[in-house]
């Protein structure tokens, strides 16, 4: 069935109290399930913002978003059951251990295997030995591995990636970057990511630049 998020016409700007800063004008693209689409471009650009529209976060100042999931239009709320997310800052809970940050998603949705397959992931991403680590006990990297897990544990038809390797020094970045792609592929979401790192753009399918407040798909 057909899940795709289709930007139309999208514009955005914001206000600072006396200035009105223009961040982009009619933008217009579509992501669907199963391709991988990158957003580079210089600070304050707008990359984040056109990301959170995407996301269904953020309401564009003019255009359309609409979101298309088993061949029907849904509401936004739909669209956040089917997302997830993964940041520079890895926003596990503190409280918890690894294999509970992890479980977390699926305890809220009711799964009653949340721990079953929260298990399965830590071994998937390298960390069944960190189980019953805390995020303060776990390496940067370590950390982005389970939030990697926790966004595709529930399996999305969307993730949305904010500088997913910000955070992380070059070798790390590699070994996330192998990791997210390789998830998306075997879980055929759509990924949307956000970055200034090329090394982690050429990895996806399609890459925009943002820039000047106009979107331009890279060669």
């Amino acid at each position: 069935m057909q899940n795709k998020i289709e930007l139309t016409a999208i514009s955005h700007h914001f206000e600072t109290g006396t200035d009105r800063i223009e961040l982009f004008n009619d933008l217009s693209f579509t992501v669907e399930c199963g391709e991988t689409l990158a957003i580079v471009g210089p600070s304050g650009a707008g990359k984040s913002s056109l990301l959170s529209i995407a996301a269904g976060l953020e309401k564009p100042t003019t255009g359309d978003v609409r979101f298309i999931l088993d061949g029907n239009i849904a509401d936004i709320r739909t669209l956040r059951a089917n997302s997830g997310f993964i940041f520079q800052q890895f926003h596990l809970m503190p409280e918890l251990d690894a294999i509970s940050n992890l479980a977390l998603p699926l305890r809220l949705k009711g799964n009653k295997a949340a721990f079953q397959l929260a298990r399965e992931w830590l071994e998937k991403v390298g960390l069944k030995d960190r189980a019953h680590h805390r995020p303060h006990q776990l390496s940067g990297g370590e950390q982005q591995r389970i939030a990697i897990a926790r966004a595709f544990i529930t399996k999305p038809k969307f993730i949305f990636a904010d500088e997913p390797t910000g955070n992380l020094d070059a070798k790390t970045s590699e070994s996330v970057t192998s990791l997210m792609f390789e998830c998306a592929q075997e879980t055929k979401c759509g990924l949307v990511i956000v970055t200034h790192s090329n090394r982690l753009a050429v990895r996806a399918s399609h890459t925009f630049r943002l820039q000047g407040g106009q979107l331009e798909q890279a060669a």
